[in-house]
């Protein structure tokens, strides 16, 4: 019984969730609260562990709330829950593109939405870039917090990590292996 709820509850979500990963959240949080699966502590700690793992955010959610509340199998079937209904939908869409695919409106249509999809992409960069790198709040000297423009450390850490990828062998490595030295560097920078 379990399973089949796991899998309606994250059909459920992947059918809403419309945007990427992190609009699973507000589904997620109601989710928690209704069935009991996990509180909003446990959110935060899959948002971090899904954000830091390779894989779509809303996929590694399911599947960590899946295991957690039905081991491997309930880890298995949250996930198929979360995609059935990507899958369905597109598939959908596919057929009836194909009859509208030589029609000018449609390649219009689509030439349109490269555009919008780099404004998309130019923002979300921008917003992670700010909070990220600026606005830093930092202990003062009389215990008060601070709040400084710029975080060095993490300025520092990314013009390392661009050197590395654009002008050195290194940018030949896999990008999991930036990852976890960004993770790495992250965690000295922390202590």
């Amino acid at each position: 019984m379990i399973l089949v709820q796991l899998f309606l509850e994250f059909c459920r979500v992947g059918l809403f969730s419309v945007g990427g990963g992190l609009a699973t959240i507000p589904f997620l949080t109601d989710l928690g609260q209704r069935t009991g699966w996990f509180n909003s502590g446990d959110l935060a700690d899959m948002i971090a562990i899904s954000e830091s793992t390779p894989g779509p955010m809303g996929v590694n959610m399911a599947t960590y709330v899946g295991f957690h509340t039905a081991g491997i199998a309930g880890g298995i079937v949250a996930t198929l829950g979360l995609v059935s209904s990507s899958i369905v939908i597109i598939l959908i869409i596919a057929g009836f593109l194909q009859k509208f695919r030589r029609s000018k409106a449609v390649d219009g249509v689509f030439y349109g939405l490269r555009a919008a999809s780099v404004a998309l992409i130019t923002a979300a960069l921008l917003q992670v870039a700010k909070i990220a790198l600026l606005f830093h709040e930092v202990p003062g000297v009389d215990g008060s917090i601070e709040t400084q423009l710029f975080y060095w450390p993490a300025i520092i850490l990314a013009v390392v990590i661009f050197v590395l990828v654009k002008f050195t062998p290194a940018k030949k490595l896999h990008p999991i292996c930036f990852i976890g030295l960004a993770a790495l560097a992250g965690a000295v920078f922390q202590m």
